[in-house]
């Protein structure tokens, strides 16, 4: 596996997280997280991909959109819910650990 599969792997697999992240203190559309995700990793994530993720995280109350109209188009901004807070910061906990406890704590839960 090259390191830019590997990167890439790894954004995707963190991808729900680094949405919820994107997301605390503003309101983002999904064509303003793809960008950002972009910018941070300097992997590009095609619609296909970010979509699915927050209609998911939007279904389980991570995150609500809300739609608004911006030169005749309409255009669905993100915010972060309180329950989204909430998982942002369990996930917080989780990476503060040493390597050793996040894998005993995904153990634990299986």
């Amino acid at each position: 596996m090259s390191e830019e599969e590997l990167i890439r792997n790894a954004v995707k697999s963190f991808s729900r997280a680094i949405i919820l992240w994107l997301l605390r203190g503003k309101s983002l559309s999904g064509y303003s997280i793809i960008k950002e995700i972009k910018r941070l990793s300097g992997q590009k994530f095609h619609s296909g991909v970010i979509y699915p993720l927050l209609y998911e995280l939007e279904k389980d109350g991570f995150i609500t959109g809300e739609w608004t109209q911006k030169n005749g188009r309409y255009i669905k901004n993100y915010s972060i819910t309180d329950d989204g807070e909430k998982m942002l910061d369990k996930l917080r906990k989780i990476f503060d650990m040493p390597l050793k406890e996040v894998l005993k704590e995904l153990i634990k839960e299986s």
